[in-house]
């Protein structure tokens, strides 16, 4: 028999959700445990379908341009999701409407694994991108509801061990289902892990209603405008803006810069997530509990900064054993994806709890929108030239490390309101 996880602290009581000794920390664990698992879904979905190329091109007979189209068509569906859920999202429970998209996105991933052609994939995958993109914004906006600010952001590293266990087990599954069954098996693994947590988080997550007594009332677009255009949310939206840059400019050459100029075998590419995703399963929450104790912003500009090493080093070294590289690798995940726990415990903080919901889903079309053109913008450096080596790759670090630095600097404009 399930239970409904109840949030409702001792008076003067403010426990660690992540230490088990009160009731009240067992319940908020088993709400986070649920929001990871929702997560999880969300970006084994997203993550898979680069490595899966190989697999579509070959069965569905199309060309890495159209394979191009299917991923961008998600992250492009996702930023479109973000205005559409802007101006609506703070007149409903989360609960429901987190659970509700949750459903919808499971249904357009049994789509994806049941699509028979490309351009029924594609439209499956754009609705994917929609519902994903939804989902992404409301569990921070649950996170930033249900957390005081004194802890979100070790509770926020909890949640982003999502990636990390996505990068470890999910894609080495996924590929291994795939090559055994077809491209279709790992989308409907994600499609039957999302329907058992849609089950679940029904029967266990508390209902969140206090945004609801203190909503401003408005029309709702006239609402989402007044959200998007207040000062502080301004600066907290281009400082999500700035963090992608410092990194999605160099992320989806990694690969291509790896084999041509550093000389790691195709096989050997997994290895580079796997250490990636295991070092950030541990640093993430370290981070969390670092920039509860430390401060937020400091902790932030700590590994920003720290993240422009590994950024010039894998955007610059030459020929080295696996060993080193995965030392590299491994450096660049830690800090590039460590810089994200503390960001968005600010950005949830900057603004009121009852535009929270429209704000982190404008947000979430800032961010959408900037990894679209962070790559675009990788993209116009780097050439390959006749020989396969990559050039202009360098001058890419230099972008995203100069954008790092800016993100440390601009941190500190960001007001905290919670």
């Amino acid at each position: 028999m399930f239970w409904k996880i109840r949030l409702r602290a001792p008076s003067g009581v403010v426990p660690d959700p992540l230490k088990p000794q009160t009731k009240l920390a067992r319940a908020e664990r088993a709400m986070l445990l649920i929001l990871s698992g929702i997560q999880f879904c969300h970006v084994l979905d997203f993550m898979i379908m680069m490595p899966l190329g190989p697999f579509l091109i070959s069965a569905l007979g199309i060309s890495t341009q159209e394979f191009a189209f299917l991923v961008a068509s998600y992250s492009f569906s996702a930023a479109t999701a973000g205005l559409l859920m802007a101006p609506v999202v703070d007149r409903f429970e989360r609960k429901r409407f987190l659970l509700g998209v949750f459903l919808a996105f499971t249904i357009a991933t049994l789509m994806c694994a049941l699509a028979p052609t490309y351009a029924l994939l594609l439209v499956a995958r754009g609705l994917a991108g929609i519902f994903g993109g939804m989902m992404g914004a409301m569990v921070h906006t649950v996170v930033a509801d249900a957390i005081p600010f004194e802890r979100r952001a070790k509770a926020t590293g909890y949640v982003a061990t999502a990636f990390s266990v996505s990068s470890i087990a999910g894609v080495p599954l996924s590929l291994l289902l795939a090559d055994a069954l077809g491209w279709q098996a790992p989308f409907f693994l994600i499609a039957l892990l999302s329907g058992g947590l849609v089950w679940f988080g029904h029967k266990a997550l508390p209902e969140f209603r206090s945004h609801l007594h203190t909503r401003q009332e408005g029309k709702a677009i006239r609402q989402m405008l007044r959200v998007a255009i207040e000062p502080n949310h301004l600066k907290a939206m281009l400082l999500t803006a700035l963090v992608i840059f410092g990194g999605f400019t160099v992320i989806p050459y990694i690969t291509l810069y790896a084999v041509a100029n550093v000389g790691i075998a195709a096989d050997e590419i997994p290895m580079i997530y796997f250490l990636g995703g295991a070092a950030t399963l541990i640093t993430a929450r370290l981070i969390g509990a670092l920039a509860d104790k430390l401060g937020k912003v400091l902790m932030f500009r700590v590994v920003a900064i720290g993240a422009c090493l590994p950024v010039l080093l894998v955007t610059n070294v030459g020929a080295l054993s696996l060993f080193v590289y995965l030392g590299i690798t491994t450096l660049f995940f830690v800090f590039v994806s460590g810089r994200m726990v503390p960001l968005l415990a600010i950005v949830g903080a900057a603004v009121k709890p009852q535009e929270r919901g429209t704000f982190l889903s404008l947000n979430a079309t800032v961010q959408s929108m900037a990894m679209g053109l962070a790559s675009m913008v990788g993209g116009l450096f780097i050439t390959q030239a006749p020989d396969g080596l990559i050039s202009g790759y360098g001058w890419v670090g230099l972008i995203a490390a100069s954008f790092n630095v800016l993100a440390a600097l601009w941190v500190g404009r960001v007001k905290i309101r919670d």
